[in-house]
């Protein structure tokens, strides 16, 4: 395969990946499936983008299922809220957030994510307070929130470095 091919190959690849999270963010989860499919299916060769296109398969295909479903359980709150960080609707991850904290308070996950949607809404004082909730929690929080890119904003702040042991 000639250089320019693979090239083309790759715009295309990438214009398809492009489309399906544009439409994966605004919850149009039939034409998100459709772009990854087809990525998946016309460009196997490209594998990080083939990756990355299963995961957002995946997630779609159970977010249409979950729409449509009831919560019922701590993980499907997990689950949905999670979904909603993705797409950028933060207040309606936390409201979900709040309502899995009806089920399990000691549950430092939901925490953890909350402490994600505040970051994401410059909330950072509420982020670090969720963190360090999600961290009496459960320690393993911690680990995750040191590589977590989500908390970037307060990678410096005296306050998280503490809460993560970085110092």
């Amino acid at each position: 395969m000639s250089e320019l091919k693979k090239k083309d190959d790759y715009q295309k690849a990438l214009s398809l990946y492009g489309q399906g999270i544009k439409d994966f963010r605004r919850r149009e989860y039939d034409k998100a499936v459709s772009s990854f499919e087809s990525l998946i299916e016309k460009f196997p060769e490209e594998h990080e983008l083939v990756d990355r296109a299963r995961v957002y398969l995946t997630i779609c295909q159970k977010g249409q299922k979950r729409e449509s479903a009831s919560l019922k359980t701590v993980e499907d709150y997990l689950f949905y809220a999670q979904m909603k960080i993705n797409q950028g609707d933060y207040e309606g991850a936390l409201k979900l957030l709040d309502r899995a904290l009806e089920f399990k308070k000691d549950e430092g996950r939901i925490y953890y994510l909350m402490a994600t949607a505040y970051v994401q809404e410059n909330r950072l004082d509420d982020s670090l307070e969720a963190l360090k909730k999600a961290i009496q929690k459960d320690r393993a929080q911690a680990i995750l929130a040191q590589n977590e890119t989500d908390f970037e904003p307060l990678w410096e702040d005296k306050r998280f470095k503490v809460l993560v042991k970085l110092s």
